[in-house]
């Protein structure tokens, strides 16, 4: 089946590509994260993730990086919920849209992601979002990345392949929370 992995970084993703490679896939990156809270932060996890799609053998597309529009469309009214609150949901949406819209204007069986990966996604959420962009010609692939220690291994991986890990999901909103929980 041919796969496109929404990739919100090159660590989370490092775990992701093996597994699906494994599972007979043939596998392309999307890197797509209006999300993320400057352009300079924005461009550093392009880096990487490109450098993943290098180690890796697969193909890596880039999604537009448009901040201004994900604060309009996701964020606003939003700025105060909690992390995994209604704001990450519609993050999720946001994202899978763009990935479920790309695969299928380029041909794919399937669309996934890498945030599935994360020990602070709650993969219910991202499913539901991932169902709901899910159409006949592009389906969701379920899968729950954090399964079999892939949180673990996608550290692993990163610091072997020397990738930048970041210390928060990519808005503003998760950097003040972190910062908030840290004092």
């Amino acid at each position: 089946m041919k796969v496109l992995l929404h990739t919100c970084c090159g660590p989370c993703a490092s775990a992701c590509v093996p597994r699906l490679k494994d599972g007979g896939h043939e596998v392309t990156m999307f890197y797509s994260n209006s999300n993320i809270d400057t352009r300079e932060e924005f461009d550093k996890r392009a880096v990487e993730a490109k450098k993943l799609a290098e180690a890796d053998s697969v193909e890596i597309a880039f999604d537009d990086y448009d901040h201004d529009r994900w604060l309009k469309e996701v964020a606003e009214g939003y700025e105060t919920e909690p992390e995994k609150g209604r704001r990450c949901e519609r993050c999720f949406r946001f994202n899978l849209e763009r990935a479920a819209r790309y695969a299928a204007e380029n041909g794919y069986d399937a669309f996934t992601t890498s945030l599935s990966v994360s020990p602070h996604k709650p993969s219910a959420l991202i499913f539901a979002a991932g169902e709901e962009k899910s159409s006949d010609t592009v389906k969701f692939l379920r899968e729950d990345f954090k399964k079999k220690e892939g949180f673990k291994i996608s550290v692993k991986r990163a610091c072997e392949l020397g990738l930048y890990r970041q210390s928060y999901c990519g808005c503003e909103f998760s950097r003040i929370r972190r910062c908030a929980d840290m004092i």
